[in-house]
């Protein structure tokens, strides 16, 4: 059947029908949530599936194929679903059962630990440079040709799609145009792997040396090697080990990223029992049948496929393949099988969420609801997940971040450009559900907003300290009252976008516009510097925590909302930070009576408080700014920010006078 033909169908929790492009599918009794359901690419209402009351959901999410590093991709889909989780829990009050799953049993990751242990025995060999050369140039030339039929098969499908596309009827087109769109995007993609190999035989043509040779065509070698010797490969610890390795360091990049744990996590090794049980169940359900010793064949190869869609529960090991005993001999489980069988054990028949990246929505979920509701069949199960949510690419230059078209950034060199902070503001700042850009455009407007909330909590704190609530003026003015308004109103628009599908970043413009508002309001009270109509220190902390609070429900204020402001910017005298300060304070002191005692030029004095502003203060994180009265005013923050602040001014006031000095000499001749 041609996809041009198939009617999105969802029912909803209550049991009702919805067909997609109807115009009943959104209707919902107001101040309900609504999320984008890929299973019908549409917002509809959200209902738990225990009832419309119910607190309670399920929610299983894919989690990663640990076969390599993680990079800003797993990022994107990660930290955004822990946005949104965070969210549930902590905004609407749900109480979740997260369900991730490890797949640690994959053809990825028993490709990359073969290769990397066969590429690691092959430089323990005594081979000359001319000899490993020889054989790089060979591996990157079967790897050229290989990659340059792949392009030539996705022209071909482009080529099919545009005609299928133009002769089909109005109401098929846009479906057609989606597949299109898609296939396009794969030949970016092919095209651009292309070129990596070409660059690759370029830079092969210079080397001389192993370590040269090695440095540009690891990846080549240790697939022709794979290639050739793969099948000698039989240590099964090879493949456990490469595949802990990769958990461990994911966790840690989670961790780092303050992704919250799942509740429960599924390893695929630990759970074979239940998928050979959920394989047998299937077939005994006449839904699965055995074809060249394998439950259907995994890649679409064998000529016993009833259907051209059939795709494999169960495969048949290999020679250089780790393996598991099953009714149907030695074998493991094909990639899809896993998430049903782990999911279906923990959460049953009905699922409320189930998460994962956009390219996973075909063939792994797709295929992933053809099993469960397969083994689920005789139970009357036609809906195995109610909702479906898929998170948009990370796009760099134009093409998925991806480690097959190795233009990824890995999550630890990202976490040494910015801080875990900086990087969930930029998810925040983005639709959860579309693709974004990982690019310059981003990366400003993250650390624009970073510096209006770190500006705001400053102000804020600088207004009420040294404060006396109990004696200063409490009574409201215009002002006040104005605020107080704009918060009430913020905090209605911030309610109705997380009802419309989470928007976050809608959310973020509207605490913005709320900061702006405050900053006005203390801006006006400064101006006016009024002892009858101070600003009013409970409104502005009520503002300062209204805000902290969203953003610690977004995960970016580490501290409990009830404490305004960025945890970071925390420190008493009682712990060793204020000690340091103690110990600045002491050191100017002594300076500072030094110099009096000498009768010591004034000049000194100045460097001697510039130094404690511009060294001993940074260095506590301290900031220190003058006022147009003469005052100063003392702001908290992190001092490598205001170490790069100095060094930039530092570096334009060089600038400044080289020019100058420049224009003076040009006029000497």
């Amino acid at each position: 059947m041609s996809n041009a033909s198939i009617v999105r169908e969802w029912t909803r929790p209550d049991g009702s029908k919805c067909v997609g492009g109807s115009e009943d599918n959104a209707k919902a009794p107001p101040g309900s949530l609504m999320l984008y359901n890929s299973l019908l690419d549409e917002k509809v209402p959200f209902v738990p599936a225990s009832g419309p009351g119910s607190k309670s959901l399920s929610w299983y999410t894919c989690g990663p194929t640990v076969y390599d590093v993680s990079h800003m991709g797993h990022a994107r889909n990660y930290v955004t679903f822990d946005i949104i989780r965070r969210v549930l829990e902590d905004y609407f009050g749900y109480n979740i059962l997260y369900v991730m799953n490890v797949t640690d049993v994959n053809d990825k990751i028993i490709i990359r630990a073969r290769r990397n242990y066969l590429l690691a025995k092959y430089k323990e060999g005594k081979h000359t440079d001319a000899e490993v050369k020889a054989f790089a140039e060979k591996a990157v030339q079967n790897s050229f040709a290989k990659q340059r039929a792949k392009l030539a098969e996705a022209e071909a499908l482009v080529v099919a799609a545009n005609e299928e596309q133009e002769a089909a009827a109005a109401d098929k087109k846009g479906v057609l145009q989606r597949q299109l769109n898609e296939l396009e995007g794969a030949i970016k993609n092919e095209a651009h792997k292309l070129s990596q190999i070409q660059t690759a035989m370029r830079a092969l043509g210079q080397a001389g040396d192993s370590a040269t040779i090695y440095a540009v065509a690891s990846d080549f070698v240790a697939e022709e090697l794979d290639k050739e010797q793969g099948k000698s490969v039989t240590d099964s610890s090879i493949f456990r080990a490469h595949a802990a390795k990769y958990e461990a360091e994911f966790t840690q990049d989670m961790d780092s990223l303050g992704v919250r744990r799942p509740d429960v996590l599924t390893r695929v090794s630990e759970y074979m029992d239940e998928i050979v049980d959920y394989v047998k169940k299937i077939v005994d359900n006449g839904m699965a049948y055995e074809s060249n010793g394998t439950e259907g064949e995994s890649n679409f190869e064998t000529s016993e496929k009833r259907s051209n869609t059939d795709f494999a529960l169960w495969k048949a090991s290999k020679p250089g393949e780790p393996f598991w005993e099953s009714p149907w001999g030695h074998g493991r489980p094909g990639w899809h099988i896993e998430c049903s069988a782990m999911a279906s054990t923990l959460i049953g028949s009905r699922m409320d969420i189930h998460t994962g990246g956009d390219d996973l929505r075909f063939p792994h979920h797709d295929n992933e609801l053809a099993q469960a509701e397969a083994f689920y069949h005789n139970e009357g199960c036609h809906q195995w997940v109610n909702y479906f949510l898929h998170s948009g690419h990370l796009e760099i230059e134009g093409l998925k971040m991806s480690k097959s078209l190795k233009n990824f950034i890995t999550i630890r060199e990202a976490l040494k450009s910015f801080s875990a902070r900086q990087l969930r503001l930029l998810f925040v700042l983005q639709s959860w559900n579309k693709s974004m850009v990982y690019g310059e455009a981003s990366r400003a407007e993250m650390k624009a907003r970073e510096a209006q909330l770190k500006n705001f909590f400053q102000n804020i704190e600088v207004a009420v300290r040294g404060v006396d609530e109990i004696t200063s003026c409490a009574k409201w003015q215009a002002e006040e009252r104005d605020l107080s308004q704009k918060l009430q109103a913020a905090q209605n628009q911030v309610h109705e976008h997380l009802l419309d599908n989470l928007n976050t970043a809608a959310v973020m413009d509207t605490l913005s516009e709320l900061i702006k508002s405050t900053n006005i309001y203390l801006f006006k009270k400064r101006e006016s510097a009024s002892a009858a109509a101070p600003a009013q220190p409970f409104l502005l902390r009520k503002v300062a925590t209204y805000v902290t609070r969203m953003l610690s429900m977004f995960g970016i204020v580490d501290a409990s909302w009830d404490k305004p402001g960025f945890a970071d910017a925390a420190g008493g005298a009682g712990d060793a930070k204020g000690a340091g300060y103690l110990d600045a304070f002491a050191a100017f002191r002594d300076e500072v009576r030094s110099l009096a005692r000498t009768k010591a030029d004034p000049k000194e004095t100045m460097t001697a408080c510039d130094r404690v502003r511009d060294v001993a203060l940074v260095e506590l994180g301290v900031r220190l700014e003058d006022r147009p009265d003469g005052k100063v005013i003392w702001k908290l923050d992190d001092p490598a920010v205001i170490n790069a602040e100095q060094q930039e001014r530092a570096k334009t006031a060089s600038e400044a006078r080289s020019f100058i000095h420049g224009g003076v000499q040009s006029t000497e001749y």
